[in-house]
């Protein structure tokens, strides 16, 4: 059987459109007890340290299944019987981390901002001064509901000043915007192998203030979702998963962290995503269709369109002609106005989000 090459390139949150050499690589099998297998898996977990600035601080732990999974580990592994989470949430995955605590029936305070606002750090601060019993605060750094990129370091800061355990849920922004984590500290970041970094699905990683991580030790009411048990596998047996590993998965974002340091690290690849997001922005506006969020609060990674305000405006038609052109965008998520999505991000250059442009000039119908 020939396998047809990719027939269009994913615009999407994720999973993204990844490089040929970065699937080659899934092109063999690995014995998860051998160390020649084990010890790429130490290699990744050093690497991702390193792009976090962590230093010797930091530790990092691979999970099995999407981000969603490593979010819930860190949550049931973080939180004790006497926790309360305080999550700050703009869109649709600061729900989701909500949603996660309030069924683990962990502690649980929600400040909800509208969907197109950056979270307001004096309400953060009101919140943690009316409720001492706050010991943990989580949020998301780049929301792609609406593309927003949540300014997160003046919540670290307060989480830092009143003594919080800070959670931060950078899913889809590790690896595509330049971040130090421990300046403003998070204790807890959380990504996948299917974003920025430009791997493919099938595990989720968690970086961690390796001293909060030892504390953890036994909190965890779920087995397979035990970050610290994970974590201490992982350390004992230099590489070892606890379960199933998923290595086709593993040995791509491997080919994938060594094509990100080819690119010229983190910062190159945000100026590509921007410069892509660029691109994109002016030509939409050329084709009559704005952006949902203002330009100081948008993210490289995905960007939140409203829909022509034009009654003949089908967001099936237009996905079903962009694909035929070679493209797939993603529908909208926003409560408050119809809206559809477009990502720059993954294996996607300039000159794509140009073709891009030229096709929806070519097939505009509104």
């Amino acid at each position: 059987m020939i396998i047809p090459e990719n027939p269009y390139l994913l615009l999407t949150p994720g999973p993204l459109s990844t490089s040929k050499t970065v699937r080659a690589a899934m092109n063999r099998d690995w014995c998860t007890w051998d160390s020649d297998y084990n010890e790429l898996v130490q290699k990744i977990r050093s690497s991702l340290v390193e792009l976090s600035q962590g230093g010797s601080g930091y530790t990092s732990v691979l999970m099995q299944g999407s981000g969603t999974f490593s979010v819930e580990a860190v949550l049931w592994t973080c939180l004790k019987p006497d926790s309360t989470l305080l999550v700050i949430s703009n869109g649709a995955y600061g729900k989701r981390m909500a949603k996660i605590a309030s069924m683990m029936g962990a502690g649980l305070e929600v400040l909800t901002f509208s969907e197109g606002k950056q979270p307001d750090p004096e309400i953060v601060e009101k919140t943690l001064r009316a409720h001492p019993e706050i010991t943990h605060i989580g949020m998301v750094h780049c929301e792609t509901t609406t593309g927003m990129r949540n300014r997160y370091a003046p919540i670290a800061e307060l989480a830092g000043k009143w003594r919080k355990v800070f959670i931060l849920d950078a899913m889809s922004s590790f690896g595509g915007i330049p971040l130090d984590i421990r300046a403003p500290k998070i204790d807890f970041l959380i990504s996948s192998a299917n974003k920025c970094i430009q791997g493919v699905p099938g595990f989720g990683f968690v970086l961690a203030d390796k001293s909060l991580l030892q504390e953890c030790e036994g909190n965890s009411k779920s087995h397979s979702l035990d970050l610290f048990d994970q974590w201490q596998t992982m350390e004992k047996n230099q590489g070892k998963w606890r379960f199933t590993s998923p290595t086709h998965t593993v040995r791509a974002f491997l080919q994938a962290l060594q094509e990100l340091e080819e690119e010229g690290g983190v910062e190159a690849r945000y100026q590509r995503y921007t410069t892509n997001h660029e691109i994109l922005i002016r030509g939409m506006e050329n084709a009559g269709i704005r952006a949902f969020l203002s330009p100081e609060d948008q993210s490289p990674i995905i960007t939140a369109f409203h829909e022509p305000e034009n009654s003949g405006f089908s967001f099936e038609k237009l996905y079903q002609l962009l694909k035929s052109e070679g493209f797939v965008i993603y529908p909208g998520k926003v409560s408050q106005a119809p809206t559809f999505r477009i990502g720059h991000v993954g294996h996607v250059f300039p000159e794509d989000i140009r073709r891009l442009v030229a096709a929806v000039e070519k097939i505009k119908f509104w």
